[in-house]
């Protein structure tokens, strides 16, 4: 498929575009040709990605809360989507201990929000709901956990992901089995890149010292996690809606992660990226008393590698690298904006690359 080429012109629904990963996706999709609705809070942090690179001026941007059924149903009867991404959520763990009631009623009812302005409205074809890899239950073993496996997240974020899939399930058997209409849940692992600047997260966490000259403190330095650049989901998921648009056979859950040998500790991370910062850079380990997080999480990619002859195509060091050229950029005054267009530009390169070597 051309995946630049299938874009053009299309209109594409997407939730949680002033996000981080929301961001990347409505800038990647517009330079695509897509004519883009976004729908979301205002950003989640005063500095972010979405004001830096303007790209409320390039898209039709809403402001509205996924819990908002009544402005959402307005938003799609006006816009009559073709495809929808919903990316839209409370996605931090710790913010869902201090929160329950608020990470449940946006990762859930939202979910069911957006799922029913679809069922109204007869223009859309394709749906992918962005969850995550801790929809599992997770029981640390040592393995990889399949599309198959128990959805059971042990947390308040976790869970409510893990409920957010459930419903998906519930609607697609329920209202979607004789439309035209194909609806997929993809479960990615922790992303990270240029423009993330959130809270409690382990690239911004690094790049906060890094400015102020400080030594990067890691608060969970042995715990595994599937690390991988920004553009590897955000492209499976363009590369699932785009499948599933003209066959509705390729619906269904897929796991997006790294390669066996890039799921790395979050200590292991913190090395590679002193590594690639340079300028005398270290870490330390200031583990202490929190609520429950997952030690071990892996995924099996199996099935959408078999099903798409999809691979990854960055390894760890290389979106560790891609993650410093933005952030040394950013720091230093430069174009941001030019330098995602390169790494969009490099990716599809280097895609090429990995499917010609996969064969």
């Amino acid at each position: 498929m051309d995946i630049k080429n299938f874009w053009r012109n299309k209109k594409v629904f997407v939730t949680g575009h002033t996000g981080f990963k929301g961001a990347w996706l409505a800038f990647v999709l517009k330079n695509f040709g897509a004519e883009v609705t976004g729908y979301s809070l205002q950003p989640p942090t005063s500095t972010n990605l979405f004001n830096l690179i303007g790209i409320d001026k390039e898209i039709n941007s809403v402001t509205g809360d996924v819990r908002d059924l009544e402005k959402l149903q307005r938003e799609f009867k006006i816009f009559q989507p073709e495809i929808v991404f919903h990316l839209a959520a409370q996605p931090i763990v710790l913010e869902g201990y201090k929160n329950p009631v608020e990470t449940y009623s946006t990762n859930v009812m939202g979910t069911v929000n957006i799922l029913e302005c679809i069922r109204q409205n007869e223009s859309v074809r394709s749906f992918v709901n962005v969850t995550t890899d801790k929809v599992y239950y997770n029981n640390e073993l040592c393995y990889g956990y399949r599309e198959t496996d128990e959805l059971n997240g042990i947390d308040p974020y976790s869970n409510s992901k893990s409920c957010s899939e459930l419903v998906t399930q519930c609607y697609s058997r329920s209202f979607f089995s004789a439309r035209d209409v194909a609806i997929s849940t993809a479960r990615a692992g922790n992303v990270i890149g240029g423009g993330d600047f959130a809270e409690f997260r382990i690239i911004p966490d690094c790049v906060r010292a890094a400015l102020k000259d400080k030594v990067i403190e890691v608060r969970n330095p042995n715990s595994i996690r599937p690390y991988q650049h920004v553009l590897e989901p955000l492209f499976a998921y363009m590369m699932i809606a785009a499948a599933q648009f003209d066959d509705k056979n390729f619906a269904g859950s897929y796991n997006v992660g790294p390669s066996e040998n890039d799921n790395v500790t979050t200590g292991e991370l913190a090395e590679i990226f002193c590594r690639s910062w340079g300028e005398n850079l270290c870490w330390e380990s200031k583990a202490f008393n929190q609520p429950k997080e997952a030690n071990f999480l892996k995924l099996d990619c199996s099935k959408i590698k078999t099903v798409f002859d999809w691979q990854p195509r960055w390894d760890i060091k290389t979106a560790v690298e891609k993650s410093v050229e933005w952030y040394k950029i950013y720091r230093d005054g430069g174009e941001v904006v030019n330098c995602m267009m390169n790494q969009i530009e490099n990716f599809l390169e280097d895609s090429n690359d990995a499917t010609r070597k996969a064969r």
